[in-house]
């Protein structure tokens, strides 16, 4: 995405009609949410490092009366957690076909793909990525992917790419950022 001088990304006016539509985020985890990376102890434990920005980045969206979900190939319980943890509604682990889950995710809470936005990384994400209204990219998401989205993010998978995304969405929709100091 272009910057000027001052770092500030410069969003078409198509990028940010489609922005302005979003009344949903659903999220794929491992290189998103994730650095991709799968971590075993000693033990067999699974761990994950999921970004703090990011969970603010939801908790904001979620202050601002959007949707938030988590939609994965993995089955895991640290996924469920950390879904709790940010009281996300819809976690969806197990997917094979994430366009599938998307559009029953719309449905279900009665918007059109045309609303939801998406970020993913990996070709699995792509049919999916394709089919909403707005669909982003960490920053080293698979060249295939990033040349599919409409947005692809400065930041990588797991160190602010989710933030990233909605910071742009809160900003063009206009609403108040949560925790912004008064002005």
């Amino acid at each position: 995405m272009p910057r000027g001088k001052t770092g500030r990304i410069h969003l078409s006016k198509t990028l940010l009609a489609r922005l302005k539509r979003v009344r949903a985020l659903a999220m794929d985890v491992d290189g998103v949410l994730t650095d991709a990376g799968m971590y075993y102890s000693e033990t067999g434990d699974e761990l994950k490092k999921f970004n703090t920005r990011d969970g603010m980045g939801i908790k904001m969206l979620q202050a601002a009366g959007l949707l938030t979900a988590i939609i994965t190939k993995e089955k895991t319980a640290i996924v469920e957690r950390r879904g709790q943890k940010l009281a996300i509604p819809d976690v969806e682990q197990g997917v094979d076909d994430k366009l599938l889950a998307l559009t029953q995710l719309a449905q279900k809470h009665g918007l059109s793909l045309e609303k939801v936005a998406y970020i993913g990384d990996d070709v699995n994400d792509l049919e999916a990525l394709r089919r909403v209204g707005f669909s982003a990219a960490p920053a080293d998401a698979m060249p295939i992917v990033r040349k599919a989205v409409h947005y692809v993010c400065s930041k990588r998978g797991g160190e602010g790419a989710v933030r990233e995304l909605t910071d742009l969405i809160i900003k063009a929709q206009g609403h108040r950022p949560l925790y912004a100091p008064d002005r």
